[in-house]
């Protein structure tokens, strides 16, 4: 499986880099609150300082989603809006150790970071425009279909497993408690994206490297690199069928 952004894409975000890791052997088993805590605390200090509306990092993605024709208070990247739930409740939701790993990760970058169940996409995953025939999966179990040019992660059974890019994920590749293969990708669009993401990577590999112990492969992307291909998955489309 590939993980790419378009060519598209890249033309109109030329300054996007993103961070992106495959990891196996994922278990729900396990105590990540200090772990949280850490990037809460730090998310809490900045926070401190000013909303996070005037943090670079989300004023970047509020331009991008303006550019998309997007409101940028009505459709928030998934960063700004766990910024704005910790800032309101003094907490972020708990859902699965890995997903909260990554969203408390989220919010002490300030950067959107989104885990994938690898074993629920269909041959490559790619964000690009969409064409408006793909469907969407939500949360509560329904489905829609994203207006034509939105940004999603396209996969190769015509599914969209995030739509207005960083806005929202599909329920369908969520992380749940049997998950053990997960795609985690990082995306920024700031001017100092390139060192924040891999300092960012640096710290989420060592984070999954405590917690789990288990294999996994990484790679920056940028205009020049704009492809990963994840280890350990098959180069043709899997099961298009939905599961579970």
């Amino acid at each position: 499986m590939r993980f790419q952004h378009s060519a598209p894409v890249r033309a109109a975000y030329p300054h996007l880099v993103a961070g992106v890791v495959a990891v196996t052997g994922i278990t729900p088993h396990v105590d990540v609150s200090a772990r949280v805590e850490k990037f809460t605390a730090r998310a809490r200090a900045r926070l401190a300082t000013g909303p996070e509306g005037g943090f670079p990092e989300i004023q970047a993605w509020r331009r991008a989603f303006a550019a998309m024709g997007l409101k940028p208070t009505q459709y928030r990247c998934a960063a700004e809006a766990l910024l704005r739930r910790l800032r309101l409740d003094d907490a972020l939701p708990r859902l699965h150790p890995l997903v909260d790993l990554c969203n408390a990760i989220s919010v002490g970058y300030g950067i959107p970071v989104a885990a994938l169940d690898t074993d629920r996409i269909s041959g490559d995953l790619t964000v690009r425009p969409a064409r408006g025939d793909e469907e969407y999966v939500t949360f509560a179990g329904g489905t829609e279909r994203p207006e034509p040019g939105e940004v999603i992660f396209a996969d190769a059974a015509g599914r969209a497993h995030a739509r207005r890019w960083t806005n929202r994920q599909s329920g369908l590749s969520a992380v749940r408690a049997e998950t053990a293969r997960v795609l985690i990708v990082a995306e920024a669009l700031h001017a100092t994206a390139a060192a924040d993401i891999a300092h960012l990577l640096d710290e989420l590999l060592a984070e999954l490297a405590a917690t789990w112990s288990v294999p996994t492969g990484h790679a920056v992307l940028t205009g020049p690199a704009p492809a990963y291909d994840v280890p350990g998955t098959p180069a043709g489309a899997a099961d298009p069928s939905p599961r579970g």
